[in-house]
């Protein structure tokens, strides 16, 4: 049976990967990659942290498909990643499924640096990969929804840009589908939600939700950047996340082609579902 081992599976996406794999196929053999593996998530774990190279491959051992979700830690992440991969050359692992960025060396994003060396990391390497080019999760936006009602306004500097977003869950399945079945091996899928919105769309929505206007208040990059730092973000993060924004009215977190909704057999999920959630109660 194949042995499929996922990276930061008690994060917000790997946990929901492992849970969509299992759904799919409850047999299907699973291990959690974890820096805790005393971490309940319903499947062996092992130690596994991104930082500490000569861990890696005995950690490995087995392991056949290795879904491999992108740090969440800035600090070097395109180093973290290649230390995965030479480790992943190491063990012998016969596939590396890549949670990569929409558009990948072309987007314009400052985000998108270590996304483009990690694709080139493991191009160089060899190794049979898949490559899931996520494009924006709902969530970035519905995880500081009450502090944008209490304030009385959505700010941002995407203008009209037009944002493909789709929850977590969403791209969740897209990993579960790929790491299940080995014809996805060697694709690059760019995946993003099947109805894109503006922030003032967004807002609106959020406006219907909670029964009030809640305008969306476009700002200089600049001005926003401060704006987050002054909410207590590093500079740096404050930087990436501004500029995200700002290269959204280019088209940076824009697809239409609905690949997303192919690879999982189904929709993907409207902005009402999380914005709901995210304010309920």
């Amino acid at each position: 049976m194949t042995k499929i081992a996922v990276t930061g599976a008690s994060g917000q996406l790997g946990r929901l990967a492992i849970a969509a794999i299992k759904a799919r196929n409850a047999s299907a053999d699973v291990v959690a990659l974890v820096r805790n593996p005393a971490a309940d998530l319903g499947v062996p774990a092992r130690a596994f942290d991104y930082t500490k190279a000569e861990t890696l491959a005995p950690a490995l051992a087995g392991v056949d498909v290795l879904v491999l979700i992108s740090s969440n830690d800035f600090n070097d992440r395109a180093g973290q990643h290649k230390n995965v991969i030479a480790a992943a050359k190491s063990a012998g692992v016969g596939r590396i499924i890549y949670t990569s960025i929409l558009k990948g060396a072309a987007s314009p994003m400052v985000l998108a640096q270590d996304h483009i060396a990690t694709e080139a990391a493991l191009a160089e390497s060899g190794l049979t990969t898949t490559i899931l080019r996520n494009g924006w999760y709902t969530e970035n936006y519905t995880g500081s929804l009450a502090g944008s009602v209490a304030a009385g306004a959505m700010i941002g500097s995407s203008g009209d840009g037009k944002i493909a977003s789709a929850p977590r869950a969403d791209y969740a399945e897209a990993i579960a589908v790929a790491a299940l079945d080995a014809s996805h091996a060697g694709k690059v899928y760019e995946l993003a939600g099947d109805t894109a919105h503006t922030m003032a769309e967004f807002a609106a929505e959020v406006s219907k939700v909670v029964g009030k206007t809640i305008p969306y208040n476009d700002l200089p990059q600049d001005a926003y950047r401060d704006i987050l730092v002054s909410f207590g973000l590093p500079e740096g993060f404050a930087f990436v996340l501004a500029d995200s924004d700002a290269k959204a009215k280019d088209g940076a977190l824009f697809d239409d082609s609905r690949t997303l909704s192919r690879l999982i057999g189904r929709p993907t999920s409207a902005i009402s579902g999380p914005i709901a959630e995210a304010l309920k109660g």
